[in-house]
């Protein structure tokens, strides 16, 4: 099996921990070579948040707990990339509809 590169997820966040201490809580993951972390929204209570995770091999498991343990929920995976060559998207006949 290959090993998962990017792992792009949907979430919601507390307030606190902020976005720079619950990026570094994440980053700290031993598979988690480097995360970009984009805020989506902000509501009266929580923050929605695309988390993308990179890395040579992403341990899924260990990404959704360390959110977990910052009082996120993962929403959703929304992106998953393996393997040694990144594929880049291009519209299908699919995307036309």
């Amino acid at each position: 099996m290959a090993d998962v590169t990017r792992l792009v997820l949907d979430l919601l966040k507390p307030h606190d921990p902020d976005l720079v201490e619950f990026s570094n809580g994440v980053a700290e993951s031993p598979s988690v070579e480097g995360l970009n972390t984009t805020l989506i929204e902000t509501d009266r209570e929580v923050q929605n948040v695309k988390l993308t995770v990179e890395g040579d091999a992403v341990d899924a498991a260990e990404v959704e707990a360390a959110v977990e343990d910052l009082g996120g929920t993962v929403h959703s995976i929304d992106e998953v990339t393996v393997g040694d060559r990144p594929v880049q998207e291009r519209p299908t006949p699919q995307d036309r509809r």
